[in-house]
């Protein structure tokens, strides 16, 4: 087994719910994966059962061709993460901290200290690290965590929504902390339910829904699957169920929404030729002066989307 994250027909029932069903996915070596869902997809359930925090119902999961549920501790070796919210005791510094954490971890004493300005550095703490924690923000603390996680110098991170519940600013930094590690060579498996997040971030995409495999893939072959595009047109005058109804009849169209008077979406099956045949045909219909005509969205957003709606 050479791949870096494994699962076989991995599955989890809490009761009369699955939350993760015969779900297989092998990620290679080096790649950034983003495990993209809607809340309640089963991402975080997967997640825990690689780090070792749930025990599958059924199937199997490898860190590197080690059975998670036979050798957790063997496998937890190779594996730095972060899962949920991060904690930490408020009134101690991220060096008091990273040490605690670092003999726990058995990392000698002659090593500890080079590997704790190693991390601090490079999830860019190096202004704060004698600082209690209690003063941090979010974002700090979200960074603190990816820097406990990489103390042992594990190939692979596994984040789980590394950036939920940070602002703006706490989002971007976390995100270029991820683009750094990238270049390392790291294994990186992080889950998201924010498509622009997995676009700028990560390599391939594994797309999961009720707990299991939609598609896994790199995001640019993804997004050239997409066959359904939006388009957002603004009208002079206010649309008429009549010009509603002449629209949705054009070839290619699969559905219009009026969000006001004003202004409509149309969702069309096709690429380029079949935007500019809708335009035209648009500008056709008696009444109507388009003054606004542009897609929105990504192909990679209109796939998710499609993807999502056929596994209903």
């Amino acid at each position: 087994m050479n791949e870096a994250i494994v699962t076989e027909n991995l599955t989890k029932v809490f009761g009369n719910f699955t939350a993760v069903n015969e779900l297989n996915l092998r990620i290679e070596h080096g790649v950034c994966v983003g495990f993209l869902g809607p809340n309640g997809a089963g991402k975080t359930t997967t997640i825990k059962i690689l780090t070792s925090m749930l025990r599958a119902t059924n199937g199997n999961a490898y860190i590197e061709g080690v059975d998670v549920g036979i050798n957790p501790k063997e496998a937890l070796g190779r594996v730095g993460s972060v899962v949920e919210t991060p904690e930490f005791y408020p009134y101690l510094t991220p060096v008091e901290t990273l040490t605690y954490l670092g003999k726990i971890r058995g990392i000698a004493s002659n090593q500890l200290l080079e590997r704790i300005e190693h991390v601090i550095g490079e999830v860019k703490l190096q202004d704060w690290k004698d600082k209690r924690i209690g003063k941090f923000s979010k974002g700090m603390k979200q960074r603190l965590a990816i820097a406990q996680a990489l103390l042992h110098e594990p190939p692979i991170l596994i984040l789980d929504e590394p950036t939920t519940g940070l602002d703006p600013r706490g989002m971007v930094e976390v995100r270029e902390i991820i683009k750094l590690l990238k270049t390392e060579g790291r294994t990186i498996f992080m889950s998201s339910h924010l498509l622009f997040e997995v676009q700028e971030v990560c390599d391939k995409v594994a797309m999961i829904n009720k707990g299991q495999l939609l598609t896994y893939d790199e995001i640019e072959k993804l997004a050239n699957l997409a066959e359904v595009v939006k388009v957002e047109v603004q009208i002079l005058s206010p649309i008429t169920p009549e010009q509603v109804k002449a629209i949705q009849d054009f070839n290619s169209v699969k559905n219009l929404v009026v969000y006001q008077p004003h202004l409509f979406v149309v969702e069309l099956e096709g690429r380029e030729p079949e935007k500019a045949e809708l335009l035209a045909n648009i500008q056709n219909v008696e009444g109507i002066s388009v003054t606004s005509f542009r897609a929105v969205g990504t192909a990679l957003e209109n796939l998710y989307m499609s993807m999502i709606s056929d596994s209903i």
